[in-house]
């Protein structure tokens, strides 16, 4: 058996921002990742200035490629505004590896299958043990699906599934774009250009409106990606897109039961406009591990709520 005293399930930035914290206090941690890095995210890449502040972070310190964006371009109804701002665009390829390198912590290829708890202890498929358990492995958690998903389950109503292509794209059009409801996505669509010469496209909306339509996203995906060759901020079609799903805010909070603890997309704090997580993923993770190192419950309610406020 391999033992620490946590472990945390899943190498995002909630389970590397944990890591990381809990190494600066000297608390014995290791990390379980299904799959190793650098590998390909599924996942826009916008970051808030609010991310590079909790990283203590300068867009000139990060090691790759990062675009900043003084102007977000929003369509909704036929009408584009152009808003002030202050925003940034990484590749998920080369951050969730920096957060990896960040953390110090080693990091074991597992994919999880069984946990369970006895004599306080918890043992993760006969080889791993732990007294803490950080739960840090997005919607389909295995920590979060065995000691909270029967409790309390995420809202299905905040569920939201989404695809999206990155990939390099000779495009000249290197402002931020975002479509709201977009032909009736009950959601809003996308198109963030970065440096490198690529470019990150997508749409992603409400799961139950969208079998309440009939439609799929894929449906959408179709005509989203049409409007951008129409208007030639595309010069030809994106690659096939690749899907997945995360729950928006939940309006109830369960971050701890016993000394097993979720975080990021496992617990649900996605924002309810933007659906932007990485900010919450890594905020959480920090919280998580203070409330390990100082015995005391972690609250994730002091988490925004909207993005829009930290947009404009």
């Amino acid at each position: 058996m391999i033992h620490a005293e946590v472990i945390v399930v899943g190498a995002g930035p909630a389970g590397t921002a944990a890591a990381f914290e809990l190494k600066q206090r000297s608390v014995h941690t290791l990390i379980l990742e299904k799959a190793l890095f650098p590998r390909t995210k599924v996942c826009a890449g916008w970051i808030t200035p609010r991310v590079l502040d909790l990283l203590d972070l300068s867009p000139q310190g990060y090691p790759h490629t990062i675009a900043g964006f003084d102007r977000l371009f929003f369509h909704l109804l036929g009408r584009t505004m152009a808003v002030k701002t202050h925003q940034y665009a990484i590749r998920r390829y080369e951050f969730d590896h920096w957060m990896v390198k960040r953390s110090g912590v080693k990091v074991y290829p597992h994919r999880v299958k069984q946990i369970t708890r006895k004599n306080g202890q918890y043992t993760i498929d006969d080889t791993f043990t732990c007294n803490y358990l950080i739960g840090a492995g997005g919607t389909h958690c295995p920590v979060q699906k065995t000691f909270f998903n029967n409790d309390h389950p995420r809202s299905k109503k905040g569920l939201i599934t989404a695809v999206e292509a990155e990939y390099r794209c000779n495009t000249r059009d290197r402002r931020c774009h975002i479509w709201f409801f977009h032909d009736r996505v009950p959601g809003y669509a996308w198109y963030l250009p970065k440096q490198g010469g690529y470019v990150n496209v997508g749409i992603g909306g409400k799961a139950v409106k969208l079998k309440h339509q009939g439609r799929t996203i894929m449906d959408h995906w179709q005509s989203f990606t049409k409007t951008l060759l129409d208007l030639s901020i595309l010069p030809y079609a994106p690659p096939h897109p690749r899907g997945h799903t995360y729950f928006l805010r939940q309006s109830r909070l369960y971050p701890r039961i016993g000394n097993a603890l979720v975080t990021g997309d496992a617990a649900g704090l996605a924002t309810l406009d933007m659906g932007e997580g990485i900010a919450a993923a890594i905020e959480s993770g920090m919280g998580a591990a203070a409330a390990i190192t100082d015995n005391a419950p972690p609250s994730f309610h002091h988490l925004p709520k909207l993005s829009i406020w930290g947009m404009v």
